[in-house]
């Protein structure tokens, strides 16, 4: 079976980081280490986890340190892109608008996201957009 490509959106990793319970702390857990999927990154995705996830440290019971520790393990086990073509406008936030791109650029095959609605047009791309939940679901790792 073929290693599937997504993009991790913030707010799952947010999500993730927040609680230990739920489908966005299990995607998490299996981040490097699960045969079935791995992420892309770009320099714009990860600078959007660090200025989000800093912000939110207090809420998250986490230190600077600890998300640079979190950024540099998934710097280290996701495939890194850059992304040459700009497809803006397409979403109806043009702030999600890097995220298709880097999608679209790495060949992923889904965007992983709670925010489904805010990635209509991702299809005409080839893209799946689903929660961490149904994205678990589909490829098995979660019943």
């Amino acid at each position: 079976m073929a290693t599937r490509r997504i993009v991790v959106d913030t707010n799952v990793i947010v999500s993730g980081l927040r609680s230990r319970r739920g489908a966005s702390y299990r995607l998490l857990s299996l981040i490097g280490k699960s045969p079935s999927f791995e992420i892309s990154l770009s320099v714009p995705l990860v600078l959007e986890y660090e200025e989000v996830l800093k912000r939110q440290t207090r809420e998250l019971g986490m230190s600077r340190g600890d998300i640079d520790d979190v950024l540099e393990f998934l710097c280290s086990v996701a495939t890194l892109h850059e992304v040459y073509y700009l497809w803006r406008p397409v979403l109806r936030d043009p702030q999600d608008d890097f995220v298709l791109e880097l999608a679209v650029g790495a060949g992923c095959e889904a965007i992983v996201t709670f925010n489904v609605r805010d990635f209509e047009g991702a299809e005409a791309f080839g893209l799946r957009v689903e929660g961490p939940q149904a994205f678990l679901k589909r490829i098995g790792e979660v019943p």
